[in-house]
């Protein structure tokens, strides 16, 4: 093996990357050397691409970025016991500390000093990563490396769909990105009755489509409100899965959601948001629910699950291929709005 690799590298405090040779990562006696296969590229990464003001208060370069793979073990340190050379794996990329609170009481995933490989440490947009043992997941090789390389967004949307019950109910998705449109196919796999998505990128809207939402909605030029109340008997959604973080999205959200219904709220504003807290939530009797991340591990079990049993259709969201040196196309065509999600490949387009 070569003691350097091929990386996508955030030299210094501005926008933009550049494509470096740079040396493989040391690793210690806990921890795995994967050799990525699959990655693919988040809204997180356009953030760190773009140096805008969360990137600027965040990210202290350099850093190789990158927090969706797959891939396969390279080397281990020698205390490592779970995995060995040639297993194919993914891995939860946030890094609890095991100490705080939240660690000790079973909420690992809102740990208090979270530590996430590929914004606070180099991350997977190369050709090796280190991972702790602890985070590693070993993956069934029946799992294809395109939807292995997804598990981490999609572990976003299984937390957001499975946090209330949701067979038999009603449900809206404010917002169509990647893990909007991944929630499509998760609550229509668990049960959900009728599913409307409600996105205003003319791009999202149609693969919302592909990925068989019951009704597909503009709210920029349709009555989102009537429809949705047409559609429920005049009652509203029971679940609202709010991924989109835009104030109009978030009220209308509330607006269409029924009494007593649920409110899981996954999407980031960038600035704070006003909310009638009386006739939204307080009056109507609803649940509402921050979601971050995934559930250490809970929800890795129950995503594995959906996909060995050929539940999820995924191919629809992935809009793009590149070879990993060709990032800063996948950049323009992101801050674009014309693609979803964006595999890359450290040694080419397979």
């Amino acid at each position: 093996m070569s003691d350097t690799m091929l990386a996508v590298m955030k030299p210094e405090a501005k926008a933009g990357v550049e494509i470096r040779e740079v040396k493989i990562p040391a690793f210690c006696p806990t921890d795995v050397l994967v050799k990525v296969k699959v990655a693919s590229v988040c809204g997180t990464d356009v953030h760190i691409y773009n140096w805008d003001p969360w990137a600027q208060g965040r990210i202290h370069p350099p850093l190789i970025p990158g927090h969706e793979f797959c891939g396969e073990v390279a080397a281990v340190g020698d205390e490592v016991t779970a995995v060995k050379e040639g297993d194919f794996v993914s891995a939860e990329m946030h890094v609890n500390c095991g100490k705080c609170y939240q660690c000790r009481t079973g909420d690992a995933h809102i740990c208090q000093n979270v530590k996430i490989i590929g914004v606070d440490a180099d991350g997977a947009f190369a050709e090796y990563v280190t991972i702790p043992e602890s985070n590693i997941w070993k993956l069934d090789p029946a799992i294809p490396q395109e939807y292995a390389s997804l598990l981490d967004p999609l572990g976003n949307a299984v937390h957001t769909v499975l946090a209330g019950d949701i067979a038999a109910k009603t449900v809206a998705i404010t917002g169509c990105g990647p893990i909007g449109l991944f929630s499509i196919a998760v609550a229509k796999a668990c049960g959900a009755t009728k599913v409307f998505a409600i996105e205003v990128n003319e791009h999202r809207r149609k693969v919302a489509t592909k990925m068989n939402a019951d009704l597909v909605l503009d709210p920029t030029t349709q009555d989102v409100r009537q429809i949705v109340k047409d559609h429920t008997e005049g009652i509203g959604v029971d679940v609202l899965l709010e991924m989109a973080g835009h104030k109009d999205a978030i009220k209308l959200g509330f607006d269409i959601l029924r009494m007593g219904g649920r409110a899981s709220l996954l999407g980031i504003p960038s600035r704070p948001v006003e909310i009638n807290l009386a006739t939204d939530i307080i009056f109507k009797g609803a649940t509402v629910q921050g979601i971050n991340g995934r559930r250490m591990y809970q929800t890795w079990y129950q995503m594995t699950a959906l996909l060995k049993a050929g539940k999820l259709d995924l191919h629809p969201v992935i809009t793009d291929r590149l070879a990993m040196k060709d990032f800063s196309k996948g950049m323009d065509m992101l801050n674009a709005g014309t693609a979803s999600k964006i595999l890359l490949y450290p040694n080419g387009v397979k």
